[in-house]
């Protein structure tokens, strides 16, 4: 009882979301001569996270006002600039299909707005008596904003690198 086993050819599993009218496009239109605006402002808030958890380390180390003022003075610059780069990353989703239809695109949204609620958290707390709130909460709440910093930057480069969204293509 020996029956041969044909062989079919394996079908391709088609994705239907790449059939989509307009899945290719992923071109920036959030722009300056070419740069992406989202990508360029995302730096600021970045680095100012990181700079509120060092002063917060340094109050904590030294006890001088200085580090708790110029804390207060990064988180609230890291919020208001979070909230430029928020902007600009809204309208980049908004004007591109083939940035938003994709699912990463989402929930990097979605880290980045807890994100900022955190860091507006973070400055809110230290607005009613700034050295005061270093110790315990404020530096907590710094250190926790450099995770979600490091997490929400890591996957919106991933966003890029991987997928090339919000990249201009040059000429």
């Amino acid at each position: 009882m020996t029956e041969k086993m044909e062989q079919r050819p394996e079908e391709e599993l088609v994705n239907p979301i790449t059939q989509l009218p307009g899945y290719d496009e992923t071109e920036s239109r959030m722009g300056i001569w070419g740069h992406p605006l989202h990508a360029m402002s995302v730096s600021f808030p970045v680095a100012l996270t990181f700079c509120c958890f060092g002063a917060d380390a340094l109050y904590w180390l030294s006890g001088e006002a200085f580090w708790a003022r110029a804390a207060i003075w990064a988180a609230g610059t890291a919020f208001l600039f979070g909230l430029a780069a928020g902007v600009t990353g809204m309208a980049e989703m908004a004007l591109v299909r083939g940035i938003r239809m994709r699912a990463p695109v989402w929930t990097h949204f979605v880290i980045a707005v807890f994100l900022l609620s955190m860091l507006g958290a973070n400055w809110g707390y230290r607005l009613d008596g700034w050295e005061s709130a270093v110790l315990p909460y404020g530096i907590l709440l710094s250190g926790f904003n450099v995770l979600l910093v490091i997490a929400t930057g890591w996957h919106g480069g991933a966003l890029v690198f991987a997928y090339r969204l919000g990249t201009s293509k040059g000429s």
